[in-house]
């Protein structure tokens, strides 16, 4: 926000009552802030769904808190009977609305330029419907598959994670609605979700968790940040002073608007303490214990004062833009073809056999389509993320208008409507199967057992998918499956079949952009935006997913993903980045050039193939592990730092440009408590994947000066004498203790250097039985006064200044 819109709400909040302010921070009813009528304050209506609107009339126009309950259950409500679920029911009676890619999804593109088209088309539907906030992008890592809103989520890695937002958030706000980053921070779980403590050390909270949301803050400024359900390292997420002041506002000088999750804060006087400004929806008990907390002087009117003055900025911005910016009425016919060529670029070719896609059948020839997919697909995951669709394509249909003029195409169901095995509906389609050129399934992970509040059980489709696939590959050789699924899924037939496409929750262009893979008419450029393992004990978060007793330990560290796969040399099913082309791309001439706003990389990409197609070009920094020095700090054998997307005709060749910054650089580190950059080199790597690594170059890097490290008795001697000036102190002083020779003194503390034990007690047993502690320390003190060294923990978790 701009020093404008604070200064102006800075002077409201100076003319508001008490009243006024506690209102203001509290919320009205389930989708509204309070207004302030007589200051020029509007109230603001915020609506769900990054793949979509959800607008529930029924729900905004409750302001009672006795009728809150239930509509907010609703709008997260499944059922795990698909054949007899009420629509009404399952999103709230939402008003239709056009049904875009999940996230997830929308990930496997790397298309920065369509997120924004997809931004912008959320925030055209959104003013139409009197929506001045949407609530999202979401963007947890995708730590772990069994995640339940894993789909409303964009990738495992942060980098990725950040450029994706920034792009949709961007096509938002450019045209008058806010957005709502979230969930801040580390919930990557829906188990117990309100009351799971997400344990995180250091490095791996700011280099990945927290990343993500520092890159897409400093890309696109979104108006408001949502925190999450979960603890964070002991602390309530919306209570937690060093996250919200320390790291949000301080470190990334981010001024929006901070609000919770839907009934996030459990402690309102602590949330507006910590700096969380907005709490959500209206609750009556919390706001008469804040009422309570500020007559007593347990919350700082300036505390309160500030939360008003975010509010009030956010009120006043929007108001500015919504004027400023012409409303349009949405054009739904465009907005679904949007929804068709996202869910084109992003569907992901996993595999592809001889060749066998794209299918050219002849007339005359017979397709069977397999799965009740085909004809009730599941385009969408469930929860507060789930759209009614205001146009949905039909696989079957799409197929049968798309295929070759004479060619036949027949469907049998395979399983019964829930996904469950039926003997009867699996021998049909086995039959059919045998006078089939080619066999294509829909197949997909169980109906509603996974969403909001509900992690996967494991990584399986549903069981009769699996069965129905194993027995067609041992009567058929043209196989092809298409996945409809959450995040990644194990696939043990997947040698046996002949083309594997993953489309994921691919939205209600889902049908047509199938059809169009299949036959050829789209050329497939999908990657895939998270590691899929082989087997469910192959993830980074196995040992320790979803935790124990209220403690969710994220014991993996900084090796999260492809970093994991990669330290511990294990093969993932399909890695990151991963993805086919009907076409076929060569990289070449992998250029280095070192300047003031960091390496400038560059490399020419030539499409050598007959068909026109988008190439994601992935750019890694390598560093090998040191085996001969295991205290430095560890490092990932790589790790994504930017990416292009890049379309070439047939026979076409352009050079392609990205940069390395400093930051890109460095690691966190935990003595300095920021952000440092080794000296050394490292491998600067172009890749089709992460596995698939096609230019490297070698980059010396002169990096930060490291970190002093604090001296005190029990410092090993070897690591105190490395230290400038410490050994010739030492050796003055003993020998004056000892009453030996410099020299002698010399030869004999040499040895020590050895020790594993503290330099007092080692001292201690070669010099005497008990030497002058006082006198060491001071020593000791002394060295880190000219180093500059500060003491472990010299910065308070917990303490944003």
């Amino acid at each position: 926000m701009t020093h404008a819109f604070q200064n102006e709400a800075a002077a409201i909040v100076t003319q508001m009552t008490l009243t006024e302010k506690l209102d203001l921070i509290c919320g009205n009813g389930l989708w509204r802030t309070t207004g302030v009528p007589r200051q020029g304050l509007p109230s603001l209506l915020m609506v769900d769904g990054s793949n979509g609107l959800r607008v529930v009339p029924d729900q905004i126009s409750q302001n009672a808190q006795n009728a809150d309950l239930g509509a907010f259950l609703d709008a997260v409500e499944t059922t795990d009977d698909p054949e007899n679920r009420d629509d009404n029911v399952l999103l709230g009676k939402s008003v239709p609305a056009t049904c875009f890619p999940a996230l997830s999804v929308l990930g496997n593109s790397w298309d920065i330029a369509l997120a924004y088209e997809i931004g912008t088309a959320l925030a055209i539907e959104c003013r139409a419907a009197g929506a001045q906030i949407l609530l999202g992008p979401g963007i947890n890592l995708r730590r772990s598959p069994l995640a339940g809103r894993g789909f409303e989520y964009f990738s495992e890695d942060p980098i990725l994670t950040g450029e994706m937002a920034a792009a949709v958030i961007r096509g938002l706000q450019e045209h008058g609605v806010g957005a709502s980053l979230k969930h801040f921070a580390c919930n990557n779980s829906e188990v117990e979700r309100i009351s799971m403590d997400s344990i995180v050390e250091p490095r791996a909270l700011h280099e990945l968790y927290l990343l993500g949301f520092e890159r897409a803050i400093a890309r696109s400024n979104p108006w408001t940040v949502m925190t999450s359900y979960n603890r964070l390292n002991g602390i309530q997420t919306s209570q937690n002073p060093w996250l919200l002041r320390g790291v949000l506002r301080k470190r990334w000088h981010y001024d929006g608007t901070i609000m919770s999750d839907w009934h996030g804060i459990q402690d309102l006087p602590a949330a507006v303490t910590a700096g969380n400004d907005l709490d959500m929806p209206f609750n009556a008990a919390r706001l008469r214990r804040l009422e309570n907390a500020v007559s007593s002087g347990n919350v700082p009117v300036a505390a309160l004062d500030e939360a008003c003055t975010h509010i009030a900025a956010l009120t006043l911005r929007i108001g500015d833009a919504q004027r400023r910016l012409p409303v349009s009425r949405p054009d739904f016919a465009a907005h679904h073809d949007l929804a068709r060529k996202a869910a084109s670029r992003a569907c992901i070719l996993l595999s592809n056999q001889n060749d066998i896609l794209p299918l050219a059948p002849q007339s005359g020839k017979r397709l069977l389509i397999i799965g009740t997919g085909a004809v009730s697909p599941e385009i969408q995951g469930a929860g507060s993320a789930a759209v009614r669709p205001i146009r949905c394509d039909i696989p079957l249909d799409c197929l049968r208008a798309t295929a070759p003029e004479g060619v036949s195409i027949l469907w049998e169901p395979g399983w019964s409507a829930n996904g469950d095995h039926d003997t009867q509906r699996q021998d049909s389609a086995l039959a059919a199967a045998r006078t089939a050129e080619t066999v294509i399934v829909f197949a997909s992970t169980p109906p509603c057992i996974s969403g909001e509040n509900a992690d996967r059980p494991d990584l399986n489709l549903c069981p009769a998918h699996d069965r129905l696939i194993a027995e067609l590959t041992t009567i058929h050789d043209r196989v092809v499956v298409v996945l409809t699924h959450p995040d990644a899924v194990v696939l043990p037939w997947a040698d046996n079949v002949q083309a594997i496409l993953s489309a994921g929750y691919a939205g209600a262009g889902f049908g047509q952009a199938v059809a169009d893979l299949l036959f050829g008419h789209t050329n497939p450029s999908g990657k895939t935006s998270v590691t899929w393992p082989v087997r469910v004990e192959d993830c980074p978060a196995f040992l320790g997913y979803p935790g124990e007793q209220g403690t969710h330990l994220y014991r993996e560290g900084i090796f999260v993903g492809y970093r994991f796969f990669d330290i511990r040399r294990i093969q993932p099913l399909f890695p990151f980045g991963h993805g086919l082309s009907y076409t076929s791309f060569t990289y070449d001439t992998l250029e280095l050039a070192e300047g003031v706003d960091g390496v400038a990389v560059r490399f020419t990409l030539s499409n050598t193939g007959v068909r026109a197609g988008w190439e994601v070009c992935q750019l890694y920094l390598g560093r090998a592990p040191d085996p001969l020095n295991r205290a430095l700090p560890h490092h990932p054998l790589r790790a994504l730092k930017g990416f292009a997307t890049v379309y070439l005709e047939p026979g076409e060749s352009r050079v392609v440009n990205m940069t390395l910054d400093r930051r890109d650089l460095a690691y966190f580190d935990t003595v300095r408590e920021d952000w440092t950059v080794p000296t050394g080199t490292v491998s600067v790597e172009i890749g089709a994947s992460s596995r698939d690594i096609r230019l490297s170059a070698p980059l010396h890097v002169t990096g930060d000066a490291r970190p002093a490290r604090w001296l005190d008795l029990h410092t090993p001697p070897g690591q105190a004498l490395e230290v400038p000036g410490v050994q010739e102190n030492l050796v003055a002083w003993l020998a004056e203790v000892t009453g030996q020779t410099i020299a002698e003194t010399e030869t004999r503390l040499a040895p020590c250097s050895r020790s594993f034990l503290g330099i007092y007690d080692t001292l201690c047993w070669s010099f005497g039985p008990e030497l002058d502690e006082t006198r060491l320390s001071h020593i000791l003190n002394d060295a880190n006064t000219r180093s500059g060294a500060n003491p472990p923990g010299h910065l308070n978790a917990l303490d944003p200044s």
